[in-house]
Protein backbone atom coordinates (compact mmCIF):
# COMPACT_ATOMS: atom_id res chain seq x y z
CA UNK A 1 0.00 0.00 0.00
CA UNK A 2 1.09 3.52 -0.63
CA UNK A 3 2.17 5.68 2.05
CA UNK A 4 -0.80 7.73 2.91
CA UNK A 5 -0.20 10.29 5.83
CA UNK A 6 -4.39 9.17 6.98
CA UNK A 7 -3.69 6.17 7.24
CA UNK A 8 -4.38 4.95 10.78
CA UNK A 9 -3.03 1.20 11.87
CA UNK A 10 -2.75 1.85 15.56
CA UNK A 11 -4.77 0.59 18.77
CA UNK A 12 -7.58 3.04 17.86
CA UNK A 13 -8.19 1.42 14.43
CA UNK A 14 -8.29 -1.66 15.31
CA UNK A 15 -10.49 -0.85 18.25
CA UNK A 16 -12.80 0.33 15.33
CA UNK A 17 -12.60 -2.77 13.62
CA UNK A 18 -13.35 -4.92 17.13
CA UNK A 19 -16.61 -2.29 17.95
CA UNK A 20 -18.06 -3.43 14.47
CA UNK A 21 -17.00 -6.94 14.80
CA UNK A 22 -18.79 -7.04 17.78
CA UNK A 23 -21.85 -5.00 16.93
CA UNK A 24 -22.14 -7.41 13.66
CA UNK A 25 -21.71 -10.49 15.95
CA UNK A 26 -24.62 -9.70 18.34
CA UNK A 27 -26.87 -8.63 15.15
CA UNK A 28 -26.10 -11.93 13.85
CA UNK A 29 -25.21 -14.40 16.24
CA UNK A 30 -25.14 -17.84 13.89
CA UNK A 31 -23.05 -15.69 11.33
CA UNK A 32 -19.63 -17.50 11.73
CA UNK A 33 -16.74 -15.36 13.31
CA UNK A 34 -14.65 -15.56 10.16
CA UNK A 35 -17.26 -13.96 8.17
CA UNK A 36 -17.83 -11.41 10.73
CA UNK A 37 -13.99 -10.52 11.13
CA UNK A 38 -13.16 -10.11 7.54
CA UNK A 39 -16.62 -7.86 6.67
CA UNK A 40 -15.09 -5.54 9.61
CA UNK A 41 -12.18 -5.40 8.28
CA UNK A 42 -12.73 -4.72 4.68
CA UNK A 43 -15.90 -2.22 5.45
CA UNK A 44 -13.54 -0.14 8.25
CA UNK A 45 -10.83 -0.10 6.25
CA UNK A 46 -12.03 0.51 2.39
CA UNK A 47 -13.57 3.89 2.77
CA UNK A 48 -10.09 5.69 3.87
CA UNK A 49 -8.18 4.25 1.05
CA UNK A 50 -7.17 5.82 -2.01
CA UNK A 51 -8.47 4.78 -5.22
CA UNK A 52 -4.99 2.85 -6.41
CA UNK A 53 -4.53 0.94 -3.07
CA UNK A 54 -8.14 -0.47 -3.03
CA UNK A 55 -7.39 -3.74 -5.18
CA UNK A 56 -4.06 -4.12 -3.22
CA UNK A 57 -5.91 -4.38 0.15
CA UNK A 58 -8.55 -6.40 -0.95
CA UNK A 59 -5.67 -8.62 -2.11
CA UNK A 60 -4.42 -8.94 1.40
CA UNK A 61 -8.13 -9.81 1.99
CA UNK A 62 -7.97 -12.51 -0.24
CA UNK A 63 -5.18 -13.10 1.30
CA UNK A 64 -5.90 -13.70 4.57
CA UNK A 65 -9.21 -15.48 4.08
CA UNK A 66 -9.08 -17.19 1.24
CA UNK A 67 -11.95 -18.53 -0.31
CA UNK A 68 -14.31 -16.44 1.42
CA UNK A 69 -16.73 -14.43 -0.60
CA UNK A 70 -18.74 -12.10 1.11
CA UNK A 71 -21.61 -9.51 -0.32
CA UNK A 72 -21.20 -5.94 1.29
CA UNK A 73 -24.20 -4.95 2.87
CA UNK A 74 -26.33 -2.28 1.30
CA UNK A 75 -27.53 0.56 2.40
CA UNK A 76 -30.52 0.40 -0.51
CA UNK A 77 -32.68 3.48 0.86
CA UNK A 78 -29.80 5.49 1.28
CA UNK A 79 -27.94 4.64 -1.86
CA UNK A 80 -31.33 5.60 -3.53
CA UNK A 81 -31.43 8.75 -1.58
CA UNK A 82 -27.60 9.40 -2.36
CA UNK A 83 -28.58 8.67 -6.35
CA UNK A 84 -31.42 11.07 -6.61
CA UNK A 85 -29.53 14.07 -4.81
CA UNK A 86 -26.93 13.69 -7.44
CA UNK A 87 -29.40 13.26 -10.50
CA UNK A 88 -31.20 16.24 -8.73
CA UNK A 89 -28.17 18.67 -8.52
CA UNK A 90 -27.58 18.11 -12.25
CA UNK A 91 -23.94 16.05 -11.26
CA UNK A 92 -23.43 13.07 -13.34
CA UNK A 93 -23.89 9.96 -11.39
CA UNK A 94 -20.67 7.92 -10.15
CA UNK A 95 -21.40 4.14 -8.95
CA UNK A 96 -17.96 5.17 -7.11
CA UNK A 97 -18.46 8.31 -6.16
CA UNK A 98 -22.19 7.48 -4.64
CA UNK A 99 -20.26 4.46 -3.18
CA UNK A 100 -17.98 6.85 -1.25
CA UNK A 101 -21.26 9.13 0.74
CA UNK A 102 -22.42 5.15 1.78
CA UNK A 103 -19.09 4.59 2.74
CA UNK A 104 -19.04 7.86 4.67
CA UNK A 105 -21.91 7.10 6.20
CA UNK A 106 -20.86 3.77 7.35
CA UNK A 107 -17.87 5.09 8.90
CA UNK A 108 -19.73 7.71 10.40
CA UNK A 109 -21.83 4.86 12.27
CA UNK A 110 -18.52 3.46 14.20
CA UNK A 111 -16.89 6.24 14.70
CA UNK A 112 -17.44 10.01 16.35
CA UNK A 113 -15.04 11.77 14.57
CA UNK A 114 -14.41 11.88 10.70
CA UNK A 115 -11.76 14.03 8.33
CA UNK A 116 -12.89 13.74 4.66
CA UNK A 117 -9.71 14.29 2.67
CA UNK A 118 -8.49 14.57 -1.17
CA UNK A 119 -6.99 16.69 -3.30
CA UNK A 120 -8.61 20.04 -4.20
CA UNK A 121 -11.73 19.93 -6.54
CA UNK A 122 -11.83 16.25 -5.79
CA UNK A 123 -15.50 15.92 -4.67
CA UNK A 124 -15.22 16.19 -0.61
CA UNK A 125 -17.72 18.81 -0.52
CA UNK A 126 -19.93 16.96 -3.08
CA UNK A 127 -19.81 13.85 -0.73
CA UNK A 128 -20.73 15.64 2.39
CA UNK A 129 -23.56 17.45 1.18
CA UNK A 130 -24.85 14.52 -1.08
CA UNK A 131 -24.78 13.04 2.34
CA UNK A 132 -26.23 15.62 4.21
CA UNK A 133 -29.11 15.36 1.60
CA UNK A 134 -29.85 11.95 1.56
CA UNK A 135 -30.12 11.54 5.13
CA UNK A 136 -32.57 14.86 5.18
CA UNK A 137 -35.07 13.03 2.53
CA UNK A 138 -34.89 9.61 4.61
CA UNK A 139 -36.25 11.87 7.61
CA UNK A 140 -33.37 12.32 9.31
CA UNK A 141 -32.14 16.07 9.21
CA UNK A 142 -28.90 16.63 9.06
CA UNK A 143 -27.11 19.70 9.99
CA UNK A 144 -22.84 20.69 9.26
CA UNK A 145 -21.10 22.81 11.26
CA UNK A 146 -17.69 23.81 9.81
CA UNK A 147 -14.99 24.76 11.68
CA UNK A 148 -11.67 26.54 10.50
CA UNK A 149 -9.36 24.18 11.92
CA UNK A 150 -6.50 26.76 11.21
CA UNK A 151 -8.68 29.79 13.90
CA UNK A 152 -8.88 26.97 16.54
CA UNK A 153 -5.87 25.82 19.45
CA UNK A 154 -5.11 22.65 19.15
CA UNK A 155 -6.58 21.79 22.44
CA UNK A 156 -9.96 22.87 21.58
CA UNK A 157 -10.09 20.58 18.18
CA UNK A 158 -8.70 17.56 20.19
CA UNK A 159 -9.37 17.95 23.88
CA UNK A 160 -6.35 17.98 26.15
CA UNK A 161 -3.89 15.18 26.46
CA UNK A 162 -2.54 14.22 29.44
Amino acid sequence: LSKQFHYDWGLRALKSVLVMAGALKRGDPDKPEDVVLMRALRDMNAPKFVFEDVPLFLGLIDDLFPGLQVERVTQEALAKAVQNDIKTKGYQYLSQQADKVVQLYETMLTRHTTMVVGPTQGGKTVIITTLQNAQTDLKLPTKIFVVNAKAQHISELYGVLD
